[in-house]
């Protein structure tokens, strides 16, 4: 029975082996590598694993967080552009998916098939090309820009304007003048930043790729609504309206809490896809303007491949690693089924 289970066992391992070694190979190898290089001081001249290549140890993670100057400055700066981008695209883009996959999902709406195509076109459309689109939609003299002209209303420019959202909306109620900002804001801040900076909200040339994110990601999201959704037994909704529950009842308490799995997926991808940001920032803005598109991701790339600074660069796609594993664990953690006893 013994030599039986052991030759199982070592029949599952030849099966599995290939599979072992490719993702060993592809995967977990350059893993370990990126590691040793972010704890170097590698220029990428030869081999970052000669002994002439500098070992700084975690410099490069306290430059980050702790060492006043440029690093810090602008690490801190693009954590802040994507919290704000992460805020908004995730419930944006969640709220339209479901919205649009009970659309689709009625039995009243004729044209099924063709709305579902169309709502989903633009996520199997390239992000490059419509991000090209999107450049010339918010130009200055671009569409978006027309329309709000018939309103009476002057658009602004949208890839050159560095103000903060919500700095616009504070000042247009009157509560601070954003050209003269309370000194308790200005005078401290942590990790570089002042308070100001970090309550300044999504400028107005990341609304632009706020925007083109939601729209392009909906789609995508919206088949995985709709998969659960016709998953959903029939009955079950017309019980609950038998027993005299409303429609907004029905879709709170039966249809709401069975999407539950379908909602933390999404949200998980969400949040990963959206803290990975970079197509997008590096078609349309390059990080600018002042540094407002800037983003982890585009750092890093920037760090590494335009400054040569590939230990401090690799440092920052580990850090930005940490960040999404945490969130992805807490929001597990959040949406987790809690039994009552």
């Amino acid at each position: 029975m013994t030599i039986s289970k052991t030759r199982e066992n070592l029949a599952g391992w030849l099966f599995v082996a290939p599979v072992v070694v490719i993702l060993g190979l592809f995967m977990l190898a350059p893993i370990l590598m990126a590691l040793w290089v972010s704890l170097t001081d590698w220029n990428g001249q030869g081999s970052p694993f000669r002994g002439s290549v500098p070992f700084v140890g975690v410099d490069n993670y306290t430059r980050l967080f702790t060492e006043e100057g440029l690093t810090r400055q602008d690490f801190m700066t693009s954590v802040r552009n994507n919290v704000y981008y992460v805020a908004i695209v995730v419930p944006l883009q969640t709220a339209l998916a479901l919205g649009l996959a009970l659309v689709v999902n009625s039995r009243l709406l004729r044209g099924r098939t063709f709305f579902r195509a169309a709502f989903f076109f633009p996520s199997v459309t390239s992000s490059v090309a419509i991000s090209v689109v999107f450049l010339f939609v918010f130009a200055n003299s671009g569409a978006v820009n027309a329309l709000l002209g018939l309103f009476g209303v002057d658009g602004p420019q949208w890839f050159a304007d560095s103000r903060g959202v919500l700095h616009l909306l504070l000042g247009s109620v009157g509560l601070v003048d954003p050209a003269a900002p309370p000194e308790a804001l200005t005078s401290g801040g942590p990790f570089g930043l002042s308070w100001w900076e970090w309550l300044s909200g999504p400028s107005v040339a990341m609304t632009t790729i706020i925007a083109l994110v939601v729209w392009t990601t909906s789609g995508t999201f919206m088949l995985m609504f709709l998969a659960a959704l016709q998953d959903i037994p029939v009955s079950l909704e017309e019980a609950a309206m038998l027993d005299g529950a409303g429609r907004r009842q029905v879709f709170r308490n039966v249809t709401l809490p069975l999407l539950k799995p379908t909602m933390f997926l999404v949200l998980t991808l969400g949040l990963i896809s959206t803290w990975q940001v970079f197509d997008q920032v590096y078609v349309m803005s390059q990080g600018n303007p002042a540094k407002t598109t800037l983003t982890p991701a585009f750092l890093s790339y920037q760090t590494a491949f335009r400054s040569f600074e590939y230990g401090s660069g690799t440092a920052i796609s580990f850090v930005l690693f940490a960040i999404i594993v945490v969130l992805t664990l807490v929001q597990r953690w959040v949406m987790r089924e809690r039994r009552h006893a």
